[in-house]
């Protein structure tokens, strides 16, 4: 058996970088910047208003009150052709640009218009006041998108005031899904009375989808060696396939004996981790094979501790691959074996805001109700000694980010 970290070291450094693509704003979001991404534009591109009022000149608007005679009138998106002299105002909206010879802004709260006049009666208007110079925001050239970024909604939005309207992003891998075994069926489909529901390739699909990827199920391959070898062909063209179950050591485990006939190279197998122990990482030609327990649980954990970042990788994402923290723990924990163990537990807040762990009495890998309701994993180092309540330990974190599950 091979630690968690050398495994997790291994499959990240395999990973191949997937190529560049082009989208339209429309399409960006979630997806991973591939290139830097410079504005286009200076913004704001010039000196505007920041407020509704009067652009004058602030030696005018020293002691007050004063009356002065507005020469124009400028709505955003218009411009004045003229100048502003002494003893003259422009009535301005917020966004206007500011006209030449103004150098601030009096609001219009401060001032009694009458006619042809505006009188100033309160405020100080030192110069620049609520005006915003060009490129208060940015300017041309400056780079404010950088590659590797996963792009949210504020990104897509910055980008179009950027004036940028395509975007270079990493193509999606596309990640195979397969399933094995006689005892599972697909839901929905007849259950006979030996059988159960497989929950690995839907929750599979959810997570690869949520971190980038693009799933494609292939179905639940039955215990029969050459369905199953028909049924892996499918993922041929695939960045990886992704298989559940199969893959220990009983007499129908048959992953590894079907998928060698077809060109699977072996990097390793077996973790020292606890779920998830009979993990396989390989090869078939140029398609990556990550082998995940068929138990749910251990599935579930296992793709956060190993498919995760092997998707940052293959995206070239700088996004953390988890989450990892520190909670104090509000019961005591015996020692550990060899295995590097990873509760399911509640995560919660003391009165003084300090976060405490609870893990959960069940800690079958059967249990997927557990992991459904847990809002982090608590990380035991293998032959960790035993651990009172109260002390810190190490937590992975399950919800609020883009590995949640």
């Amino acid at each position: 058996m091979i630690s968690v970290e050398e495994a997790k070291n291994k499959i990240k450094a395999d990973m191949p970088l997937m190529p560049p693509e082009q989208v339209s704003l429309s399409e960006a979001l979630g997806r991973v910047l591939a290139n830097d991404v410079v504005a286009r534009r200076t913004q704001p591109p010039h000196a505007v208003s920041a407020m509704d009022g009067y652009a004058v000149q602030s030696n005018d608007v020293k002691n007050l009150p004063v009356t002065l005679k507005v020469v124009g009138h400028l709505p955003a998106g218009q411009s004045f052709e003229g100048s502003v002299g002494p003893g003259e105002a422009v009535r301005i909206f917020t966004g206007a640009a500011v006209p030449v010879g103004a150098d601030t802004i009096i609001i219009q709260e401060n001032t009694e218009r009458n006619e042809g006049q505006v009188t100033v009666i309160d405020g100080d208007a030192p110069k620049g006041r609520f005006i915003r110079p060009a490129g208060l925001d940015f300017s041309e050239g400056d780079l404010l998108l950088s590659a590797g970024r996963i792009l949210t909604a504020r990104d897509i939005g910055l980008a179009a005031g950027m004036n940028v309207p395509w975007l270079s992003v990493r193509r999606r891998p596309r990640i195979a899904i397969l399933a094995t075994g006689d005892e599972i069926v697909m839901p929905g489909d007849p259950i006979g009375p030996n059988q159960i529901v497989s929950s690995n390739g839907p929750a599979l699909a959810g997570f690869i989808t949520a971190l980038g990827g693009i799933p494609a199920d292939l179905g639940i391959a039955p215990d029969s060696e050459d369905t199953l070898r028909v049924m892996a062909e499918g993922a041929k063209g695939a960045d990886m396939l992704i298989t559940c179950g199969g893959a220990s050591v009983g007499d129908h485990d048959l992953v590894q004996k079907v998928l060698g006939k077809i060109g699977l190279e072996i990097d390793f197998w077996r973790i020292a981790m606890r779920p998830g122990k009979p993990l396989m990482f390989g090869h078939i030609g140029e398609t990556r094979m990550l082998g995940l327990p068929g138990n749910p649980v251990s599935s579930l954990v296992c793709a956060t501790i190993f498919l995760g970042p092997a998707l940052n990788a293959m995206l070239g994402s700088t996004s953390e691959d988890a989450i990892f923290e520190t909670a104090n723990l509000a019961t005591s924990l015996p020692e550990n074996d060899e295995r590097e163990d990873y509760l399911r537990a509640s995560l919660q807040r003391n009165e003084n805001g300090v976060p405490v762990v609870s893990p959960f009495n069940k800690q079958d890998s059967s249990v997927f109700s557990g992991l459904a309701r847990a809002d982090a994993l608590i990380i035991r180092e293998p032959f960790a000694p035993a651990i009172n309540e109260g002390q810190q330990v190490r937590i992975m974190k399950l919800g609020g980010s883009v590995l949640s599950i």
